[in-house]
């Protein structure tokens, strides 16, 4: 198997894990925490957009090549193994739904922080 054959297996697993875990957080079945976890952790995956922009240099894809797979692999060891492996088969029959609540999230994130930049930034008036 090539390297590029592999890492196209390799993104289409961590994209059904992406919905696996949007299912698993709605799943009355699943502990709370792991439901937190995977709840996060497929609102930011499934987000439109990113927290660190791809357009900025090296920090842009930092969190599409790290911090997505690390938060997925740690969401996963928390949702029972038995249900995981039936949601990655429902998984694998859906088709990749988008995040309403990433996209909120992360677009309140750069809101505040374009607040804070303004605030501090701003002249002083004596």
């Amino acid at each position: 198997m090539t390297i590029i054959a592999s890492l196209k297996l390799w993104a289409r697993a961590i994209k059904r894990d992406v919905v696996a875990l949007w299912l698993a957080a709605r799943d009355p079945r699943v502990p709370w925490y792991a439901k937190v976890a995977a709840g996060a952790v497929a609102a930011y995956a499934l987000s439109p957009i990113d927290l660190i922009p791809d357009f900025i240099p090296v920090f842009g894809y930092l969190d599409d090549l790290i911090i997505v797979p690390l938060g997925i692999l740690l969401a996963v060891r928390l949702v029972p193994v038995e249900l995981m492996a039936e949601f990655r088969a429902e998984a694998a029959r859906r088709s990749v739904p988008s995040s309403r609540a990433g996209l909120a999230f992360i677009a309140a994130i750069w809101i505040i922080v374009l607040a804070a930049l303004v605030w501090f930034f701003w002249p002083a008036r004596a």
